[in-house]
């Protein structure tokens, strides 16, 4: 089999000819992975002796395929040996063929096993056990740089339970006096964002009256990095386990939790960050019990978090309009969250304009901040009824019921409609040009 490879002709060739040419170069057989048939980067050696190349016979293994692919036995081991005589002679064979733009495959890693993973996470443990500082920050390090040195070794580190253990050690240093195990801490909470998602042990460990303490002081005092690796560890903890409104509980009655969170929509660090931060709040106004929820919503709104929000979403992305529009619907209800509404005055607006832009979520959110804080206008004059029409929001309304959405969005801007509808005849339609770009999902 033989490839093409094209190259302009080199040096007074070139001057001569001021062409470009075909030069047909033959990739020996051997070299060929016999799954991709393309030169191997990283040549591995089945139970079976047929060598592959390491990338297309592990996607082949993943994909629970238990036999060797040429020869069509069962495999009785998985190990994947490298091939080093193999390597070395396609190395060898592509530094001979430079002329033909063939560029030398790197020596690769040899890829980290899960006995080699284990034995570090028991080192680890056993030096937060015992409070060795130094050990351990050295350790969480190795293992950070080995997760980062390939998508393998990162599969390997996440399946061998390195979460839990990172979230143990964390849980452990944070019990004793967490100003003086910083290094070690913020080393942590890194590689605990490149292990995520987070199983319920590692929850545990992080939902820990400690550990919550301990990240809500990375949020206030931590240098830009480690506030957003906090929130990230925050957000996996809030959002992993079947018990979150516990989590959320104990993590309102730290103090400056609050506005730690607050802050960081206020003074973003980064995107991720402050979506982690939107998780957060929502989970906490969304999913703690009852009688907690209320008085989290309260201190949040006399954070001035509704007027920041409206603020926000006026040029927020995607993903960062969804979150903050989930938690301003739940903000709007309570009386006070819709009072503050009320008074600010971009709320209408920006709630009305995300109708049919953003997403289907985003569009259930709108609506439903909308339905809240018409059905809930104590004003003879319609108030925020009077104004919600005056942007736009009778005809959005028709627009989505035409399009579709689910049924009880349908059934709030039915509702809405109803109510928009006794005010309409004394106010002007918007421009219909709003909708120019709007296509149907039918």
């Amino acid at each position: 089999m033989t490839l093409s490879w094209r190259r302009l002709r080199a040096g007074r060739r070139a001057a001569k000819e001021g062409e470009t040419g075909d030069m047909e170069l033959t990739i020996p057989n051997h070299f060929r992975c016999p799954i991709s048939l393309d030169l191997m980067k990283d040549p591995v050696t089945l139970s079976t002796g047929i060598t592959y190349d390491r990338h297309s016979i592990e996607t082949w293994i993943e994909a629970e395929n238990f036999t060797c692919p040429i020869t069509n036995q069962v495999l009785t081991s998985f190990d994947l040996i490298p091939n080093h005589t193999i390597r070395k002679m396609i190395q060898d064979w592509c530094v001979e063929k430079k002329s033909f733009g063939i560029e030398r495959i790197p020596t690769p890693r040899i890829p980290i096993s899960s006995v080699q993973v284990a034995e570090i996470l028991s080192k680890i443990s056993t030096s937060s056990h015992h409070q060795n500082k130094d050990d351990c920050q050295v350790l969480v390090t190795k293992i950070k740089a080995l997760a980062k040195e390939s998508e393998r070794n990162k599969r390997c580190i996440v399946a061998t339970g390195t979460g839990s253990v990172l979230a143990g050690a964390f849980s452990a240093l944070s019990n004793s006096q967490h100003h003086q195990n910083v290094a070690v801490l913020e080393e942590i909470l890194s590689a605990l964002t490149l292990v995520f998602p987070l199983d319920g042990e590692a929850s545990l460990y992080l939902g820990s009256p400690a550990s919550l303490r301990c990240m809500v002081w990375f949020l206030e005092s931590g240098d830009l990095s480690q506030r957003r690796n906090a929130a990230l560890v925050l957000k996996e903890t809030a959002v992993s386990s079947d018990h979150d409104h516990q989590k959320t509980d104990a993590l309102a009655e730290i103090e400056g939790a609050l506005e730690a969170l607050v802050k960081l929509i206020k003074e973003p660090v980064c995107a991720t960050s402050t979506k982690a931060s939107l998780v957060i709040i929502y989970q906490m106004v969304n999913s703690s019990s009852s009688l907690s929820k209320e008085k989290i919503k309260e201190r949040f709104v006399e954070m001035e978090l509704v007027s920041l929000l409206s603020d926000f979403l006026v040029d927020a992305e995607r993903s960062i309009c969804e979150r903050a529009l989930g938690v301003l619907d739940r903000l709007c209800g309570s009386k006070q969250g819709r009072e503050k509404a009320y008074l600010h005055a971009l709320t209408m607006p920006v709630v009305v304009k995300k109708i049919l832009r953003v997403s289907d979520l985003a569009t259930e959110f709108s609506v439903s901040i909308l339905w809240k804080l018409c059905k809930n206008e104590t004003r003879e004059d319609g108030g925020v009824v009077v104004e919600s029409l005056q942007v736009g929001a009778f005809q959005k309304l028709l627009l989505l019921l035409q399009v579709g959405c689910a049924e009880r969005t349908k059934e709030k801007a039915t509702d809405l409609l109803k109510a928009l509808n006794i005010h309409r005849e004394r106010l002007e339609c918007i421009d219909s040009m709003d909708f120019k770009q709007l296509k149907r999902s039918f």
